[in-house]
């Protein structure tokens, strides 16, 4: 047996054969590009001001990271270290604005859904809000707050909030109202109405909102950090860009694609199979 065999047998065991048949899937296009890239570095067929080689790349990362004094040591624009830098500025700009989008936007939309008048009344707002959240912002952003860390977060927050509000709103208002009035009828508490008819029912929507406002919001962030930031993959890649250092440009976007990517398949298909799969809401291919 050689060690390819081994290899997929190994695979197998741990993964099963229909999951190791879906990655290998998924893989097709990624595998197909990167030849496809590095037939173009061995060919010629553009030039590396245009695509730069998969080497370059690859070097662009370790040269980000020269001289990196450490995750303990003082990290700043100054200093080496600047990929992990911009990486770490950009996710932490994301993850303050869903630890208080996400909540804040759940929250009030369950509480508007409730009643059929202020939903009624709130959806032409949301409709509206939607159209403007995110990149529309970054104008007025810029002269309300300047240039940092306040714009960013005021975009980001702009496009989480009002994509999980309106979704969570429109998931509550479709929840038969009979379901309620049952709980109602056999003793159940407003709050017994809330967490076991209102965020179950509307859960279907709330995941869609999440998902909306995670990629919507990744695409609001690099656009604000060009434009109106000092740090982030988004300020690498328009500074990169403005100095032609073109393969950076192609590592900001590899990396962005990376980090999205990895958050789908280990935050938001688990919360998927925790929530609506698990409760039969929705239904899951085998």
């Amino acid at each position: 047996m050689n060690v390819v065999q081994s290899i997929s047998l190994y695979l197998q065991r741990r993964l099963g054969r229909q999951r190791l048949r879906q990655v290998g899937l998924g893989a097709i296009p990624f595998i197909a590009l990167l030849a496809l890239w590095q037939a173009n570095t061995f060919f010629g067929w553009l030039e590396p001001v245009y695509i730069p080689t998969l080497a370059s790349v690859w070097e662009a990362a370790f040269t980000l990271q020269a001289d990196c004094p450490g995750l303990a040591g003082v990290v700043t624009l100054d200093y080496g270290c600047l990929l992990t830098t911009h990486i770490l500025s950009s996710l932490g700009r994301v993850a303050l604005s869903l630890a208080i989008g996400l909540p804040l936007g759940v929250a009030c939309g369950v509480l508007a859904g409730m009643n059929r008048r202020i939903a009624n009344t709130l959806e032409p707002i949301g409709v509206f809000a939607n159209a403007i959240s995110g990149i529309a912002w970054i104008p007025l952003a810029i002269v309300w707050f300047g240039i940092g860390w306040l714009t960013t977060l005021f975009i980001l927050l702009n496009t989480v909030f009002w994509l999980v509000f309106f979704n969570t709103l429109l998931g509550v208002r479709s929840v038969p109202r009979v379901y309620e009035h049952s709980v109602r009828t056999l003793g159940g508490s407003r709050w017994a109405v809330i967490f076991q008819v209102c965020i179950p029912g509307a859960m279907p929507s709330i995941v869609t909102g999440v998902r909306m406002s995670m990629g919507f919001g990744w695409r609001a962030l690099i656009a604000a950090e060009m434009i109106g930031g000092d740090s982030g993959l988004g300020f690498m890649i328009f500074v990169s860009a403005q100095e032609y250092k073109i393969e950076e440009v192609f590592l900001g976007v590899l990396v962005i694609a990376i980090i999205w990517m990895l958050t789908d398949r280990f935050c938001l298909v688990p919360l998927e199979k925790w929530t609506i799969h698990r409760w039969g809401l929705v239904w899951r291919p085998t």
